[in-house]
């Protein structure tokens, strides 16, 4: 039996029901489950792990990430564009992609969200271009060692049939679905402690028919997968749905099969009083990509509502080529300034944003094993010194991690196992992979 102990924690923040926090706590997991939490915990044979100085939470979640953008970070052409735009710089570059880029991307935004926190990622993967498969993001993910939410992205309307990318990103649909019956079989686990699942992710409005989202809706819950798409991210979107289908988003979604516990859009910017309440009825879940909002001019999500709705709402990165980080620190102190800039400096406090940024995560996610740390859940366990600078001079340490720092572990444990130790990766040669990024880099800039 694999024995754990995280002894004498300053602060252990559990996100259960009672919020409670736990000063000079210990923690015991045996075989990737945590087992007790208490004072003076003794194991014999554990391995221990002395967080003095520190605040203990669970693994940070991230309900949205699109991993190969990883090597197009700052693109000229799309540093000062609105969505659209900015799509459009980067379609020629994503066509060039081939399963290494896709790889090795992954890999790089992996160990970013590791050394961040996060346990439990979703990747939007759409461009299947030059061989590249959803494979290639899951061997990444095997490799780190991080949980992974791989959804089966697409993009089946080109420009010839009203569509944003250009004919040649695009799949026939009857393919798109083939495959997606293909990854969910290989890899998908529906069990407690799973470490990849898979979902199905039709890519945005503008860029697949109504047919794909309404087959794609029948085949994610014929195979009990998540749904997952891009909504209401900005202006252009909407105008697009009302446009196109003479609808704001929230109805399209609802038309066609994209509402429900199983369900979790991106952004949702510019949702209405109605689709707030839809999505609340209904428990259709959003992934809010603060700073990627604010990268391409998208506006500010209303969390606020949102939440107060009762919608579940998760934190997501969103592409590297967007953000321009994969940080979800960063991310949670994003998501406090914005809506304290929109609705006033009591609108949202630091705790709130670590539950989204945790249980709010895993319950987008649909992982009732995740997001907690209470005996019988899952052994993900992120652990922060407080004695550095960033929060040097700290009165209220748990509302220091979201409001000043640290933005990276010093330990992070995915099921128990150390993922990163003291700071640094333990599953990976990060430099290595760096090397491997930067020559692909360097080829596709020269291309």
């Amino acid at each position: 039996m694999a024995r754990l102990l995280v002894r004498n924690a300053d602060v252990l923040v559990t996100m259960d029901d009672a919020r409670r926090e736990i000063a000079g706590a210990d923690l015991l997991c045996e075989d990737g489950i945590i087992t007790a939490i208490g004072h003076g915990l003794t194991a014999p044979e554990a391995e221990v792990l002395d967080a003095r100085g520190c605040v203990v939470t669970p693994g940070l979640v991230n309900t949205h990430h699109h991993l190969f953008q990883t090597l197009t970070r700052g693109v000229p052409g799309g540093q000062d564009a609105l969505l659209f735009g900015w799509l459009s710089t980067l379609y020629p570059i994503w066509a060039r992609f081939t399963p290494d880029h896709v790889y090795t991307s992954a890999v790089v935004g992996l160990a970013e969200l590791a050394l961040s926190g996060c346990t439990l990622t979703s990747d939007h993967l759409y461009l299947f271009l030059n061989g590249a498969r959803l494979d290639d993001s899951i061997a990444a993910v095997q490799e780190v060692g991080v949980r992974l939410l791989a959804t089966r992205g697409s993009m089946s309307i080109g420009q010839s049939d009203g569509g944003l990318p250009p004919d040649s990103l695009v799949e026939r649909e009857a393919d798109i679905l083939d495959d997606c019956i293909r990854v969910i079989d290989r890899f998908h686990d529906p069990r407690p402690g799973a470490m990849i699942q898979v979902g199905v992710a039709p890519c945005s409005p503008f860029s697949v028919s109504r047919e794909l989202m309404r087959d794609a809706a029948l085949l994610a819950r014929d195979k009990g997968v998540r749904l997952h798409t891009h909504l209401a991210e900005n202006d252009e979107d909407v105008a697009y749905s009302l446009e196109r289908f003479g609808c704001r988003p929230g109805q399209y979604a609802e038309d066609l099969g994209w509402t429900g516990l199983d369900v979790w859009h991106a952004h949702c910017v510019k949702l209405d009083r109605d689709e707030i309440a839809l999505f609340a009825r209904t428990g259709t879940g959003v992934a809010h990509c603060p700073c990627s909002n604010c990268r391409l001019g998208s506006g500010i999500a209303p969390v606020r509502a949102m939440r107060d709705a009762g919608v579940e709402v998760g934190l997501g990165v969103d592409g590297s080529a967007s953000n321009d980080a994969g940080n979800l620190v960063l991310e949670a102190r994003q998501a406090l300034l914005l809506q304290r800039v929109a609705c006033g400096a009591d609108a949202i406090g630091a705790r709130e944003v670590l539950e989204i940024a945790t249980r709010g995560g895993a319950a987008v996610l649909g992982r009732s094993d995740l997001g907690q740390l209470v005996p019988g859940m899952r052994a993900d366990i992120a652990i922060w010194d407080m004695t550095a600078i960033a929060s040097s001079g700290a009165w209220d340490k748990v509302a220091a991690l979201v409001l000043s720092g640290p933005t990276a572990v010093r330990d992070l444990l995915v099921e128990g196992r150390p993922v990163v130790r003291d700071g640094t990766l333990t599953t990976l040669d990060l430099p290595a992979a760096l090397d491997r990024q930067a020559g692909l880099l360097r080829a596709l800039m020269a291309g």
